[in-house]
Formats: structure tokens, sequence, C-alpha cells
């Protein structure tokens, strides 16, 4: 009598990043003997930042329908699955101002965003802009970077959207 091959293959799985972890114990197989059935198996794989992981079954036991372990009369052939956290979508978007006229440089570094993974925070932005004489000119941001609530850089981990705000001077009534 030989060994029964089975393949037993990890779940795959994909999320847009949070923050936290993405896991996933799930496993398919083929087909067994009439009456086993798998008892329990473990499919390891873990990732929180962007990118992609195997998701890795082993140590699985097949038991018949009395409850006996048969997993020797198995050929088990294990398949990874893969886990893929891809970047959170955020815009950041410069501050707009506007003054009268006064001789002096219209500066604004202020700006806003839309929302972050919980505990995660915009930590800095550059944003430069000025305007002196009447008229209009943008203000941009740029370099943003992001920490989570550790104080680890985690900005790879957004697909970051930069928008411009305006800086205006207007005319000065004399």
């Amino acid at each position: 009598i030989t060994k029964k091959p089975v393949t037993i293959t990890a779940d795959s799985d994909t999320k847009v990043y949070d923050g936290t972890a993405l896991t996933k114990d799930s496993y398919t197989n083929s087909d067994l003997a009439t009456g086993d059935v798998i008892e329990s198996v473990t499919v390891t794989g873990s990732i929180t930042e962007v990118g992609t992981v195997a998701n890795v079954p082993s140590d699985a036991v097949i038991k018949n329908a009395d409850g006996e372990d048969v997993t020797e009369s198995y050929a088990i052939t294990y398949t990874n699955g893969t886990l893929e956290v891809t970047p959170k979508a955020v815009t950041i978007t410069a501050a707009s101002d506007e003054k009268v006229y006064d001789g002096t440089a219209l500066t604004n570094s202020g700006y806003t965003h839309t929302d972050l993974a919980e505990g995660d925070v915009v930590y800095s932005v550059n944003v430069e802009g000025s305007q002196t004489v009447v008229g209009s000119s943008e203000n941009v941001p740029s370099a943003a970077v992001i920490k989570n609530a550790a104080g680890e850089d985690v900005t790879e981990s957004y697909a970051i959207t930069y928008a411009n705000g305006e800086l205006e001077v207007t005319e000065k009534a004399v």
C-alpha cells in the first residue's frame, strides 16, 4: 500500500494598510480517503507593513472516522499562499491663505490630510510658498513623513497625493 498524495494549500489574502497585522489561518486541501478529515493544520504568516509574505502551511494532522491518526498514510505536499498589504491612499493638502498687501511675504506652513491608519500621525511635511506682491501663487506640500504609535516611519505604507494650496495678496486701498 502506498501513501495517498494530498496537497494542503494555505489561503492567500490582501488588504489595504491599516496598521494591524494581516494573518489568515485557513487552507484548502485535495481529496482525502472517504471518512478521513484534517483535524488541524498550522498556518503561519503575518504582515503589517506594505509588501508580501508567504503564508506557510505545515504540521497537518489527519484522522479517520474512528478518530485514529492516519497522517502517516498520506504523502502531504504543502503549498504556500501569499499575504499582501497594499498602500493606503492619503491626500495632504497645503493650506491656502490671503492678505492685503503690506510689503511682507505671505507664507503658511499649515496643511490638512485625509484619514490615516489608527495610531499613525503625519510627523512632518514640507510646505513651501511665498507671495509678497499683489497676485497669487501655489503653496506646495512635499516630503511627508508618517510615523506609527511606536515612532516607526511608516511613510512607505501610504500612497501619498499632494494637493497645492493658494497664497493670495490683494491690493491695499490708498
